[in-house]
């Protein structure tokens, strides 16, 4: 088994476009955190909410840059909006993913008016932005609340089957090449909307606990173990549909698996079976067993926490190298296999990669500096939560 055509030696979708489906799960996973506190009422992801909604926004926008930075010709891509073709699976992203920007961008325009206006109301640079943010309209009183209030709740129930479709476009694209049978399976993009809820409320949890560390916040208890229960409860589903889908080509016996578990055994042993399940998943699946089930002490379950939502988002991020790199070292021929490892300093290497995410962290920033992503967080003195100090501006979501 080591024949291998000319034209798959060099693996031809690499860092980026791993990249890409991991970035777009953020999107999909934060935005269904967000609409859990303004479809369902979830009060408890009252601390998180707002990071939720804005945090979506800012990973939707970086989402195309990798593809961007992968395009040989990245100008070619406003081509599928001046000569649609809505046939094409390539140019359905551009349409989902415009459509998807504006709701989102819409539903922060109404969500966050009021803290809008009441910033626009002071001087500086911020306040010259929200004014322009708010088309100069700086009216306000009861009714507009309550119309505000009612759109953002319609917007966020309209949000989630489109922040399901964007991310399970990606998981159909691999599903569909009928060539290529690690990709080729139904479950591709049921599997791929699970993982990036996954990945989308670990990076919540993460980032949330970072920020509060660094500025003396005090953690919001009840909110975080409702993140942990529901990060515990999609967890289980993503592997679990992982490990059908595998369980179902092992049990068919097709004439792909001699390969398949070729493919497997030696080529993706360490990523896939050591690191994704043994490692990566089944780890952090105890620890949010244990933070969930059994009554801890807050540091401990805390800790717990914050490195299963750590490892989970590795765990999703692997996930992604397993399927777009795993997928290409198979030849077509079903007779051979190739080898890729990623470059650092290359134009699609594992700097690049970096900066790319790395970005949006600092856009997030920056909004926070003008509206406040963590209304009403509590900062503490010392390491005593128990003895509250003063309280960050802002009111709640």
């Amino acid at each position: 088994m080591d024949f291998v055509f000319p034209n798959e030696a060099n693996v031809t979708w690499t860092v980026m476009i791993v990249l890409y489906p991991f970035i777009t799960g953020l999107v999909a996973g934060a935005f269904i955190v967000s609409s859990l506190f303004h479809v369902f009422g979830r009060e408890n992801l009252k601390a998180v909410a707002r990071y939720s909604l804005v945090s979506a926004f800012v990973f939707l926008i970086f989402a195309p840059l990798p593809l961007l930075v992968h395009l040989g010709h990245p100008e070619r891509a406003f081509n599928i909006m001046i000569t649609p073709n809505f046939s094409s699976a390539m140019a359905g992203f551009g349409f989902i993913y415009t459509a998807y920007l504006l709701l989102v961008l819409l539903e922060i325009w109404f969500s966050l008016r009021s803290e809008f206006i009441a910033r626009a109301k002071g001087k500086g640079l911020a306040a010259w932005i929200c004014r322009l943010i708010l088309l100069y309209n700086l009216e306000e009183d009861e009714s507009t609340k309550r119309t505000d209030h009612k759109i953002t709740r319609f917007l966020a129930g309209l949000g989630i089957p489109l922040a399901c479709l964007l991310h399970g476009y990606v998981g159909f694209l691999f599903g569909a090449l009928k060539a290529n049978p690690w990709w080729s399976t139904p479950l591709m993009f049921v599997i791929f909307i699970f993982s990036a809820i996954v990945s989308g409320i670990a990076v919540i949890i993460f980032h949330y606990f970072v920020v509060s560390w660094i500025n003396g916040w005090k953690i919001d208890q009840v909110c975080v173990r409702t993140l942990a229960k529901y990060l515990w409860g999609f967890m289980i589903v993503a592997v679990a549909l992982e490990l059908l889908e595998i369980l179902s080509l092992a049990y068919k016996q097709t004439e792909e698996w001699e390969v398949l578990r070729t493919l497997i055994d030696q080529k993706l042993f360490f990523s896939y079976i050591i690191f994704q399940f043994l490692i990566l998943s089944l780890i952090p699946f105890l620890m949010l067993a244990v933070a969930s089930l059994v009554k801890l002490k807050d540091r401990l379950a805390y800790a717990l926490i914050w490195t299963a939502s750590t490892m989970l988002l590795f765990q999703v991020l692997l996930m992604r190298w397993n399927v777009v790199i795993g997928g290409q070292l198979l030849s077509k021929s079903l007779r051979g296999f190739t080898n890729y490892f990623p470059g650092i300093w290359d134009r699609e290497g594992l700097i690049v990669a970096a900066i790319i995410f790395t970005l949006p962290f600092g856009i997030l920033y920056v909004f926070h500096r003008i509206i406040p992503l963590f209304p009403g967080a509590v900062k503490v003195r010392g390491r005593n939560d128990d003895q509250v100090t003063d309280t960050t501006a802002g009111s709640g979501t």
